[in-house]
């Protein structure tokens, strides 16, 4: 009986452990979130960067499937690369970057050739067309069919590898290209390249390319890439090629055009692996990244999911529409793919002057932080870095590390970077003021002295300032009452066009970058950058409530039309800069009456929600540039926000939701808008705050930051916080009397005790804010 009696004990212990066991797998498990996102949403006229959904977040690998990418483009930053329209595939590139592409693969069969051929005319290239429903983009891995081959074409990632994999035909001559001497997106054209076979299952080479806004803003100088690719079949019959000219059994080759191919004949279905990594440094090095990250495509798929699952779930949400969630995880999947790594495993990264510099390393021999590439940041406070200080603050560590980098190797920030190469983007600099941002936000693991001295230079440094280094009128910004307007555009007008926007922006970033010396107890500088930050004050016109460019003799610009675009005002006019005040608002409310403010701001959403909100169903990125509100470009983007400044928040609730609900889409068409340049995740980001109902104007520059709230989208959102910088282990909002269509909130409760204004403080979120929310049954207001 005793016997029984402890047998029965152990059993049901085990059965205990067993069922607890099964308890704490179930809840460690993240949710798969990945099913909510659809990377096929607005790839209709979108970016050389913006399709990749093979690539892992913040990826260098970053392997997709382009249409038209050896077109290029005249300016480089017009859409190419994937278009949802086009019917054929030309091949799959494995860089997608800002101002970066190449290294491409295509696989065939039949008769070998060599040029990709055009939209028009698939059959006269190697492109091949594919019907959509064999498409399958989800974050991490992507597969399509290629119907004039009958070829199933697959991609995954690691970080800096890239995975193939292509199953063939039986009976059919099979051949594998190697695209390397072409042109490829925003590359830019071709400088030199080549391409080696090593041996029968290695190859390697490189590209050198002079991109477009590398030629703006450093001019003589060009990006590298290299790569060295391993198979898993032996290449008997092999070639190069350069342009259609075939050489075989020729294992190597050089400058434009130039490429490599093998054949083989399978006697059954089969598939070929190739694992292509990469790096912006050396071939060396990127035989240490395949040596590094190497594993089969089944297990990087496997791992690509489980990496992407684990980032979307730091926010997860709750409700009934299933639309929002697909347009809020697709948002945030952009927020997290662009700003790709640019330094190898072992911390060698790409140095401004072209040369390989060497990122400080731990015990382990891994880079203290990880070096990015990056398109500009202007606009990037109303979006990425608010998303990225909630949720990714490690990521926003390394980035301001990357720019401090930068920083030290050159004297002076870039607010854009390829292969640390200048690429300004716009021609201003915001680089000071995120990193004011993340300083006042508590994230501080670099060097702060050094982030100070190179943030306060950033805002009052002209002489001997590169072009790269952006704010080419400084000078007088600095010494005069305002930037005089010219009307005759230099050779680049980001430098000298576009007076009143700039005098704006630098306002903006002195006050940023004030609060960050205040923090700093540097009284001499902050009073130096907050007389700066009132200078916006000298370009009001006070008589029609207008932001108005002023001529050298300081009288306002003659037969001035405030919905002009482009004159003294960067991608837009009068009407959307006016409330660029984003450091100063209630002074801007004063300024025009608070009751003409709200009037503005009404007829301004009444009007644009007739146009979509931009430019209305035009597919183009600037199709919005003319309107009084253009939500699918920056400089607009903080505007509905402003009504918490003049007292009628409900109508922040109102159109924000709007916003979210009519100018987002969740088809290739309408995406972000209509064919909107959705620049690597700024748009996304937007619609994540927003569904959140969490924003600030001021891009938590404060000196004590704090967050505007709008309306939730949601029933239920976690946000979870990085115990390495935050106390707080999560934010909790939960929204009561909630739906779709309810757009209005009643009232909010913070920690249980009702807020009285509708803000609350940044720090208050990451102490582990509680955050309830009761939306009203009526959304009447007009």
């Amino acid at each position: 009986m005793h016997k029984l009696i402890c047998s029965n004990i152990r059993t049901n212990i085990r059965i205990i452990l067993f069922l607890l066991a099964v308890l704490f797998s179930s809840c460690s498990m993240n949710e798969n979130l990945v099913k909510y996102v659809d990377p096929n949403i607005g790839t209709v006229h979108s970016r050389w960067f913006f399709y990749t959904p093979a690539a892992l977040p913040f990826g260098m690998a970053k392997p997709a499937p382009s249409t038209n990418a050896h077109y290029g483009n005249k300016w480089g930053w017009e859409a190419v690369g994937y278009d949802d329209r086009h019917e054929s595939i030309e091949g799959f590139a494995n860089v997608h970057e800002f101002q970066l592409g190449g290294i491409v693969l295509m696989p065939t069969n039949g008769k070998l050739i060599t040029t990709p051929g055009k939209l028009e005319n698939p059959d006269l290239g190697y492109r091949s067309r594919f019907q959509k429903e064999s498409e399958i983009a989800q974050p991490g891995y992507y597969k399509v069919d290629l119907s004039d081959y009958g070829i199933k074409a697959e991609l995954t990632s690691t970080k800096r590898v890239a995975i193939h994999q292509y199953t063939y035909p039986a009976n059919k001559k099979a051949n594998l290209l190697f695209d390397i001497g072409n042109q490829q997106g925003e590359s830019g054209k071709i400088v030199n390249a080549e391409v080696k076979r090593i041996d029968e299952y290695t190859v390697e080479g490189w590209v050198e390319t002079a991109p477009e806004y590398v030629k703006k803003y450093q001019k003589g100088s060009t990006v590298s890439i290299y790569f060295v690719a391993k198979l898993n079949k032996a290449m008997k019959e092999f070639g190069t090629f350069r342009d259609d000219s075939i050489f075989r059994n020729q294992d190597e080759i050089s400058g434009k055009g130039s490429g490599l191919y093998f054949s083989f004949t399978p006697i059954k279905t089969e598939s070929i692996e190739v694992q292509v990594a990469l790096s912006y440094t050396s071939v060396q090095n990127a035989y240490e990244n395949l040596k590094a990250e190497s594993m089969s495509f089944s297990e990087a798929k496997k791992q690509a999911n489980r990496i992407w699952n684990t980032e979307l779930n730091k926010i997860l949400v709750k409700g009934d529409s299933e639309t929002d969630k697909t347009k809020f995880y697709t948002g945030l999947y952009h927020a997290l793919l662009g700003r790709g790594l640019a330094n190898d495993v072992n911390g060698a990264y790409p140095k401004n002057d072209g040369t390989i510099g060497q990122l400080p390393l731990k015990e382990g021999e891994t880079p203290q932080f990880n070096f990015y590439n990056t398109d500009a940041v202007w606009g990037a406070f109303w979006n990425l870095t608010q998303l990225w200080t909630l949720a990714w603050p490690e990521y926003y560590n390394d980035f301001v590390q990357t720019h401090l980098q930068v920083y030290k190797d050159t004297g002076w920030f870039s607010d854009g970077l390829a292969n640390s190469r200048y690429v300004s983007g716009v021609g201003t600099n915001y680089v000071g003021l995120i990193i004011a941002s993340a300083y006042n936000c508590g994230i501080r693991n670099y060097d702060t002295e050094l982030a100070f001295e190179a943030a306060f230079k950033n805002e009052l440094g002209w002489k001997d300032r590169p072009l790269g280094a952006g704010k080419m009128d400084m000078k007088s910004f600095i010494e005069n009452d305002f930037i005089p307007h010219q009307e005759e555009w230099g050779d680049i007008p980001e430098a000298s066009a576009f007076s009143a926007s700039h005098m704006l922006e630098y306002s903006f970033s002195a006050h940023a970058v004030a609060q960050f010396a205040k923090q700093m107890n540097k009284e001499k500088e902050y009073n130096q950058l907050m007389k700066l930050s009132s200078k916006w004050e000298n370009i009001f016109d006070s008589m029609i409530g207008f932001i108005r460019p002023k001529t050298e003799d300081g009288k306002f610009i003659l037969n001035f039309d405030p919905l002009e675009p482009w004159r003294g005002f960067q991608e837009g006019n009068s009407w959307q800069y006016s409330f660029y005040v984003p450091h100063e608002p209630e002074k801007l409310v004063e300024k025009i009456g608070k009751e003409k403010f709200n009037q503005r701001l009404d007829s301004i959403f009444l009007a644009s929600q007739k146009n979509g909100f931009g430019g209305g169903k035009e597919i183009d990125a600037f199709a919005g540039v003319k309107t009084i509100y253009n939500h699918g470009n920056q400089p607009s983007l903080y505007i509905p926000w402003l009504y918490n400044f003049s007292g009628e928040p409900e109508k922040i609730q109102y159109w924000t939701r709007t916003i979210c609900n009519e100018f987002y889409g969740s088809d290739p068409i309408h995406g972000y808008g209509y064919g909107q340049d959705e620049d690597q995740g700024q748009l996304g980001a937007w619609y994540v705050m927003a569904s959140i109902g969490l924003f600030d104007v001021a891009g938590l520059t404060g000196e004590n930051p704090s967050m505007q709230i709008g309306s939730p989208a949601f029933d239920e959102i976690k946000i979870k916080l990085n115990p390495d910088y935050y106390s707080g282990k999560d934010i909790q909002i939960k929204v009561n009397n909630n739906s779709r269509e309810k757009l209005l909130v009643k009232s909010v409760k913070l920690n249980g005790e009702k807020l009285e204004k509708p803000e609350v403080s940044f720090q208050d979120l990451v102490n582990g804010a509680r955050l309830e929310f009761e939306k009203k049954d009526t959304n009447e207001l007009y």
